[in-house]
């Protein structure tokens, strides 16, 4: 006959000889078990009892949570899965003492209770005390063996090496696991809720990508966590403590994506369309116009071939996007769109462009194209103004990108979870869509008459749009500046002077005749800048500043908490609302919708009287962590404005790419009637 205190025996310990007053230690639990015999994890599985331990400290001592070990699957009779511990188990617990200690030794007691079974089951406890002296210097180590052991036997909070991909199924989520080398086998011991049994794990592969599901009677929790055990051979296991939280938004809110192939091509379209009033998309418009303006004068078969070559250069460079993301997506990347705006490289590369491109606008120098010499860019009645014509809407869309209009975030949403045909041709849709007005224009020349007639005034509205490209250059290095500090703006200004005067060289001197001196100095002029410039521009763009180092915008009047997937889990569904804003500083439509809609007096002030908590999800730099927020509710990127209820994070209230004032105020005041209990404070209309 046993009884489980001579099953188990439990001793206290500490990792310290001495207590310093305001210095947190750790105590452990030690638990020797019979041969044969086990105790349970804190999610005991099919039958069993966790080990607890209730603690009487002195005044102002408080004790942390048990740091749980990785435990074992034991499959008990009766096809019961349970997760225990066998032979010795190590429990570390944080101890913190208070800031003023008055006595000269201090005692820790501890009530451990468990549930030991072999084949039958027995409840055992033990009272459990440690005196330890107290110290007003320096404590030194103490049981460093073992403690080690307990830190080796813990799972690890992060750095896991493989990408998951959580989903709600109909009672049941999986967990798809991309990256496991040959070899390593997977698990998972899945910690559900309280009150809530999860089913059997089931661990398959599928296309080379392990996939966990966990099976659950009913509604599936949200907030699954567990651990995810890894065995390589004879290898110790290791382990990750992953959840849902990861995906912080959970994937069993997200909406649905559903309906046929043609309506989201409808979807696409429409979103083109709408690209051309996007404040990404406005600066850059007028190049065309003013194009369509030179060329009133010329017949309607010239005319419509520019408007062609103008859509090819929007086709082309939709369709090689879609070719980058498929071919990404092939290799196992995660991608978004937009994702280029979130190089810093790109970024530089888009700032000399249009940098260049500005110059030319001013008169600096004329870009020439390869055939008839003298031929410019600006020279769109001869041969090669079909080439102009074709960059020109390369050069519009790459500036568009970082838009998502409305009906595109959906369009793009259901193209990136399709075969790559489907993604071909839905970025075809979006670029028939944003290239359709010129292309109706141009099928339409008559329209043109409604224009003035060519004339001097036309040098000087060219000039003008080099002014509205400069503004372009603005956003664009503000938006280096706020992804890598002012250094990386400084270098990127150096590399834009070293530029100009290679532009400056060619106009004044090379396209006049005098071309192997100035091809010599504007050699020169590069090497230079690659000397000085570039080694530090380099270093700026590789470096990851802090927020002293960023380009700051005014004071928005907002108390932003910055996003973080334990900050949204924590308060999405407590007892506040929480407004999310999913921005970027490239993202110009975000920035029109922050200043007229957000950061606007009456919606502060709703804020403030009842008590919101406003997070700003910054995607600027392609955080990870947001992107996996974005895709559970079906985007691929911003703006997206998200509002939690208090007391229900299972159906927040999505708002619209495009708002207004009135907008926010609704939804803020919809989940407000959704909170439970219903929000208290009064609404400030």
């Amino acid at each position: 006959v046993h009884d489980g205190r001579s099953l188990v025996t439990a001793d206290l310990l500490a990792d310290t000889d001495a207590v310093v007053a305001g210095k947190p230690f750790t105590v452990l639990v030690r638990m020797r078990q019979a041969e044969g015999w086990h105790t349970y994890w804190k999610y005991e599985g099919d039958s069993g009892l966790p080990t607890s331990i209730t603690w009487t400290l002195p005044e102002g001592f408080e004790a942390g949570p048990i740091q749980w070990p990785v435990p074992m699957r034991l499959v008990e009779p009766g096809d019961l899965q349970v997760y225990a511990f066998k032979n010795e188990v190590l429990l570390p617990v944080e101890i913190r003492p208070p800031q003023t200690l008055s006595s000269s030794e201090v005692t820790l007691r501890a009530k451990v209770s468990w549930l030991v079974c072999e084949k039958i089951c027995i409840p055992g406890s033990a009272e459990l005390d440690l005196s330890l002296p107290v110290s007003t210097g320096k404590a030194g180590p103490a049981n460093e063996e073992l403690f080690t052991l307990a830190r080796a036997r813990l799972p690890f909070a992060q750095g896991l090496p493989y990408a998951l991909t959580w989903k709600a199924e109909e009672n049941a989520v999986s967990l798809r696991i991309k990256g496991v080398p040959a070899g390593v086998n997977p698990d998972f011991f899945p910690l559900p809720p309280q009150g809530v049994v999860a089913g059997h794990v089931r661990v398959s592969e599928e296309n080379g990508e392990f996939v966990v599901r966990v099976p659950f009677e009913g509604d599936v929790p949200s907030g699954l966590g567990g651990l995810l055990v890894f065995q390589n051979g004879d290898e110790p296991l290791r382990a990750w403590e992953v959840s849902m939280a990861s995906t912080p938004i959970l994937s069993a809110t997200r909406p649905a994506v559903s309906g046929s192939l043609w309506k989201f091509l409808g979807y696409g379209f429409l979103g083109g369309l709408i690209l051309n009033l996007m404040p990404c998309v406005l600066p850059v418009i007028s190049l065309k116009v003013f194009g369509f303006i030179k060329q009133a004068g010329e017949s309607r078969t010239r005319i419509f071939q520019m408007g062609l070559a103008f859509f090819a250069g929007i086709l082309a460079w939709f369709l090689g996007l879609a070719g980058v993301i498929i071919g990404l997506k092939m290799v196992g990347h995660e991608v978004t769109w937009a994702f280029q705006f979130q190089s810093p490289l790109f970024i530089l590369v888009m700032s000399a462009i249009v940098f260049v491109f500005a110059l030319n606008l001013f008169g600096v120098f004329e870009i020439l194209l390869p055939g008839k010499a003298g031929a410019g860019l600006s020279e769109l009645g001869n041969r090669e103004g079909l080439a102009g014509a074709f960059f020109q809407g390369v050069f519009a869309t790459i500036l568009a990108t970082p838009c998502t209009a409305p009906f595109l975030g959906t369009a793009l949403a259901f193209a990136f979870a399709q075969s790559p045909a489907v993604i071909f041709l839905m970025f075809a849709s979006i670029a028939l869509g944003m290239g359709s007005p010129y292309l109706l224009l141009a099928a339409k020349p008559g329209w043109l008459s409604y224009l003035p007639r060519p004339g001097l005034w036309m040098v000087r509205v060219k000039e003008f749009m080099g002014f509205l490209l400069i503004a372009t250059l603005l956003w664009l290095l503000w938006v280096l500046g706020n992804q890598r500090g002012i250094e990386a703006v400084i270098g990127a200004a150096a590399l834009l002077l070293v530029l100009a005067v290679v532009c400056w060289i060619k106009g004044a001197f090379y396209d006049r005749g005098a071309r192997p001196g100035a091809a010599i100095a504007a050699l020169f002029m590069l090497a230079l800048g690659a000397w000085f410039v570039l080694p530090g521009l380099a270093a700026a763009l590789k470096s990851t500043p802090s927020s002293s180092g960023q380009i700051a915008g005014p004071k928005e009047g907002i108390p932003w908490q910055p996003f973080t997937e334990p900050l949204l889990q924590a308060s999405a569904g407590g007892d506040r609302i929480v407004l999310v804003d999913f921005t970027a500083q490239w993202c110009l439509t975000c920035k029109f919708n922050e200043k007229t809609a957000i950061n606007t007096s009456a919606v502060r002030e709703w804020m403030t009287a009842n008590q919101v908590l406003p997070i700003k999800a910054d995607w600027t730099s392609g955080d990870p962590a947001i992107t996996r927020a974005l895709a559970s509710f079906g985007r691929v990127g911003v703006p997206l404005y998200v509002i939690y209820p208090a007391g229900d994070a299972s159906k927040p209230v999505v708002l619209p790419e495009l708002i207004t004032e009135q907008i926010v105020l609704e939804g803020l005041r919809e989940a407000a009637s959704r909170s439970t209990p219903p929000h208290p404070k009064p609404w400030i209309p």
